[in-house]
């Protein structure tokens, strides 16, 4: 996968050449200006000449945010899906109140809805016009999700974008989309890889990712 530096400048360029696409929806967003991602860069280039801050530290932080902390809260509710046939039910049912029960609530996911994942039918999440993103459960959204490219190719051509991920699906699993807004965010339940049978719920969540959540992964097996 590109580093998140090189998605900040290829976001930038990006987001200059398809903003003239992007149109009005019939749900909220947050409003984001077309070239944020090249403000961003420049105010982060800024602060580092300046000496004010350290550009370690700074990818440090938000790794942890991406793939640490938020990630691993997913994780727990799917492992627990996966363990625990009526969690797994009251999740798909209610998400929001299925959540809440670990303590996960706000930061972005007051109203969430899970998508189950099967070999029939691959779920994939995104947000169309900016970067709603349930930061509880997930983090903080990952420099390609508020990419203009993910979020106009996901609704176009979902296939494709999964195949640049390296996720492959046969022509007979049916790919469903789905658009989140400031009022519904979507988190997806992978489907429990082979060879796990006798993992713990501890061990499974360990295998969670956050691109599997997001729907443009599937979770491996052990090695």
């Amino acid at each position: 996968m590109p580093t998140r530096r090189g998605f900040l400048a290829a976001g930038a360029a990006a987001s200059q050449q398809l903003g003239a696409q992007m149109h009005d929806h019939d749900h909220e967003h947050q409003a984001v200006p077309s070239d944020l991602t090249l403000r961003v860069k420049a105010l982060e280039s800024l602060l580092v000449e300046k000496g004010l801050v350290d550009p370690a530290a700074l990818d440090a932080l938000i790794d942890t945010y991406e793939h640490k902390v938020g990630p691993r809260n997913g994780a727990r509710v799917v492992a627990r899906a996966w363990v625990d046939p009526a969690y797994k039910q009251h999740l798909l049912n209610d998400g929001t109140s299925a959540i809440a029960e670990f303590g996960f609530e706000g930061g972005k996911g007051e109203h969430m809805c899970v998508l189950e994942n099967t070999p029939q039918v691959h779920n994939l999440v995104v947000c169309t016009l900016c970067s709603c993103y349930p930061w509880a459960v997930l983090g903080l959204p990952p420099v390609w999700y508020k990419s203009a490219p993910y979020r106009s190719r996901s609704v176009i051509d979902p296939r494709g974008v999964l195949r640049e991920f390296g996720l492959e699906l046969a022509e007979d699993v049916e790919v469903r989309v789905w658009d989140s807004t400031a009022e519904l965010r979507y988190m997806v339940l992978p489907e429990r890889p082979p060879g796990t049978e006798k993992m713990s719920e501890d061990q499974l969540a360990a295998l969670v990712t956050r691109d599997a959540m997001v729907g443009v992964a599937k979770v491996k097996p052990p090695a």
